[in-house]
């Protein structure tokens, strides 16, 4: 559902400006676009939802607009909420507000039987790893780059059957529980994994849980993750072309067998990837390509 918004200051009309919503009816996990049209004297600047705050970009295929993604997080409840537009007009910062709601996304539940020492682990030097690799990855999470480097639509790692969806909720060995974050496809251990899109290798490193794991930054906020691999084929600050073999996939980190994790961060949050996928490709993107 597009929901079209036209917001206007005071009723001698000095301006107005337009502002297309894929959605205000938003899932846990889920990411909704904002589509603004360019104006004179007229600069968007940030979408801000509670304590988090969404950079409004250059739309990378049409200098006309200008776009904003408002990621929802997994652990968000149900609510109605408001969200804050900031934008200046002529060198004066304003606000305007709006509603949106926030809806339990209705995730399935899920078992999984996995090594003891993956579930508690035990040591300080492993629990030191754990908590570096945790504040690395949020530290990269955190960094949004003005330039983005997507020119074309996403395409899916791999062309494989889907193990597991995002969202579902998980008991690791009937103790830890937590959450999906990303999608799960069928690959044996050396199956060719390729890059969604275009973008900078931000990450290349075998980690205690993601195992092999390769991070690409395709600029504004916008990184994929490629978890469990067994072998590299790119190194850090490498720039690869979407389809380009990023490595292999495998069964390190915590795993029941062979299979790749494809995940997606927006603005620091984990979302649905293919949802993401979808609602990018079909509106900044313009061509479906899953």
């Amino acid at each position: 559902m597009k929901i079209l918004l036209a917001f206007v200051v005071c009723s001698s009309l000095l301006f107005s400006f337009n502002v297309k919503v894929s959605n205000t009816n938003i899932a846990n996990g889920a990411t909704s676009l904002f589509e603004f049209k360019k104006a004179k004297g007229l600069k968007y600047q940030k979408l801000t939802l509670g304590k988090r705050s969404f950079n409004v970009y250059e739309n990378p295929l049409d200098s006309t607009k200008m776009y904003a993604l408002l990621p929802i997080s997994y652990y968000a409840k149900p609510s109605e909420e408001t969200l804050k537009i900031t934008y200046t007009k002529d060198g004066k910062t304003k606000t305007k507000s709006m509603l949106v709601q926030v809806k339990d996304g209705n995730y399935k539940k899920e078992k999984i039987q996995v090594t003891k020492s993956k579930v508690n682990p035990k040591g300080k030097k492993v629990n030191d790893r754990i908590n570096k690799e945790y504040h690395e990855a949020m530290n990269l999470y955190s960094t949004s780059t003005q330039k983005n480097q997507l020119s074309s639509a996403f395409i899916l790692p791999m062309e494989s059957f889907i193990t597991s969806d995002f969202g579902k909720a998980r008991v690791y060995n009937d103790t830890l529980k937590g959450y999906h974050s990303g999608t799960d496809f069928r690959a044996k251990v050396g199956t060719p994994i390729i890059a969604s899109n275009e973008g900078v290798v931000a990450l290349v490193k075998d980690r205690f849980y993601s195992g092999g794991t390769v991070i690409i930054d395709h600029g504004q906020g916008i990184y994929t993750c490629y978890y469990h691999m067994s072998a590299f084929s790119v190194k850090k600050n490498q720039y690869i072309e979407k389809g380009e073999v990023i490595g292999l996939s495998g069964k390190s980190g915590r795993v029941t067998g062979p299979h790749l994790h494809f995940s997606v961060r927006v603005g620091g949050v984990q979302v649905d990837p293919l949802q993401f996928v979808e609602l990018i490709n079909n509106n900044i993107l313009n061509k479906k390509e899953l």
